[in-house]
């Protein structure tokens, strides 16, 4: 596989970097030395784009060749903040469309910060120019385009890298070891998930012409071209099935992800899911407003809730999973865990999250920035960094991030139909259901052509 020549040095420092390498090994927990920047490109200058491109700058020396966006404005403003955290000032690249940036340069990281409907064919498109990749959760909107992701990764032998960084939340690490592993819960046989966000936009804007500064064919691509009603950054696009899978796609993926990282866990063998737009009906979105979900194992249940209205089931734990063992109970989140013995005499066990804010000053500086968040991305870019340099598939590699996208994809599908479902990867198809079938698979705007396995 190839390799970006890293020489590693034993000098990462903080309680984030000494958990990791306590409890993951020595495997990707070094800071990396290159003998010269590795050079990255970014596609998808917004939010979280910017966040993670920053985030990779903060553990190697990074040569930040080229930005690529579909607003100008946007990608400028990034241009400029780039600019600013790079010693030499050297202003990176910008691009419009992120076909030519690919064949202009050359790259050893790519990222992926685009709106999901974009994430298959930018992913594929960057492997085959010879690029390692980390692309943001969910991978796909359908299926067949995470399977096609797949075999692209193999097929160029390239890392991916999926933007779940609950596998490096330095915190949910320790519960992994000191509570899952260690036997404290006991036979796990029922799990409970659930985001209670009220994080679905809604609204009725206007039709509106679309602005000098944003190429809205180029930013709809592959999907359904909706007329223009604003900019569609942040959460905007995110209330519309057209370009994602709803809350069940933005934030379900995370829990099951962690969930099934920490038990172990492949396919569910059944998924089923029911739910609509029960509260929030004013409005364009067409995302569901409140959904449940079943995600079958052998002798475990993993049980899904989402409510974008009312109130959360536990204020401590707005977005979070819960394990239920026959010794005990493992409650966790972004930003802490509790463990609760069934024997009273036993002792309770809590942690917070773990921030870094002294060690990485400038996070506190960065508009928007989720500080809980930081130092767990920063050590899944470290692990990705090692991926590479030791010729490994990462902690979230690609295909474990098509097992829990599509999961989640098809709990969508569930819901549509109203009945189970059940996945051969094998055949690529639901079993005896042609009309699931046919959803695994959506078409493609023209003249975007759907990747193909």
């Amino acid at each position: 596989m190839y390799n970006i020549n890293i020489n590693r040095r034993n000098f990462l420092k903080g309680s984030a970097a000494t958990l990791a390498l306590t409890t993951l090994g020595a495997r990707g927990m070094d800071i990396i030395n290159p003998a010269k920047p590795v050079r990255v490109g970014l596609i998808g200058s917004g939010w979280y784009g910017k966040s993670d491109l920053f985030r990779l700058m903060q553990v190697v020396q990074c040569d930040v060749v080229a930005l690529c966006d579909v607003d100008k404005n946007m990608l400028n403003n990034a241009i400029k903040l780039v600019s600013g955290r790079i010693k030499s000032g050297k202003a990176p690249k910008g691009y419009g469309d992120y076909r030519k940036m690919l064949a202009d340069n050359q790259f050893d990281i790519v990222l992926i910060g685009t709106p999901d409907h974009w994430h298959a064919l930018q992913m594929i498109d960057a492997v085959k120019a010879g690029a390692h990749v980390y692309v943001q959760k969910p991978i796909s909107v359908d299926v067949i385009e995470g399977e096609a992701m797949i075999a692209a990764a193999r097929k160029y032998k390239r890392v991916v890298q999926v933007g779940t960084q609950r596998k490096s939340t330095p915190h949910l690490i320790e519960a992994k070891k000191n509570i899952v592993e260690a036997g404290l819960l006991g036979k796990i046989s029922h799990v409970d998930m659930c985001c209670y966000y009220h994080m679905r936009a809604n609204g009725n804007p206007p039709v509106q012409p679309v602005p000098d500064f944003l190429d809205y064919e180029m930013w709809t691509g592959p999907a359904p071209l909706r007329p223009y009603d604003g900019l569609p950054h942040t959460r905007w696009w995110r209330t519309f099935m057209e370009y994602g899978n709803g809350i069940m796609g933005d934030m379900c993926i995370h829990m099951l992800d962690t969930v099934r990282w920490m038990l172990k866990l492949g396919w569910p063998k059944k998924i089923s899911s029911r739910g609509g737009i029960f509260v929030d009906k004013e409005g364009k979105s067409n995302i569901a407003d409140t959904q449940t979900a079943l995600f079958e194992f052998d002798d475990l249940n993993c049980v899904w809730e989402h409510r974008s209205w009312g109130t959360p089931a536990d204020p401590e734990y707005p977005w979070s999973f819960t394990l239920y063992g026959d010794k005990g109970t493992l409650r966790a989140s972004t930003m802490q865990y509790d463990f609760t013995p069934v024997d009273e005499k036993a002792k309770k066990i809590h942690k917070d999250v773990v921030y870094e804010k002294e060690k990485y000053p400038e996070d506190l500086k960065e508009k928007d920035i989720e500080l809980n968040a930081a130092p767990a991305t920063r050590l899944h870019m470290l692990d990705f960094l090692s991926a590479i340099d030791d010729s490994k598939f990462p902690v979230a590699d690609i295909a474990d991030g098509h097992i829990s996208t599509a999961s989640c994809i098809m709990a969508n599908i569930s819901m549509k139909l109203g009945r189970p479902v059940v996945y051969d990867q094998q055949k690529m198809e639901i079993v005896n259901d042609p009309e699931a079938t046919a959803l695994l698979k959506r078409n493609y705007r023209s003249p975007w052509v759907h990747p193909e396995v």
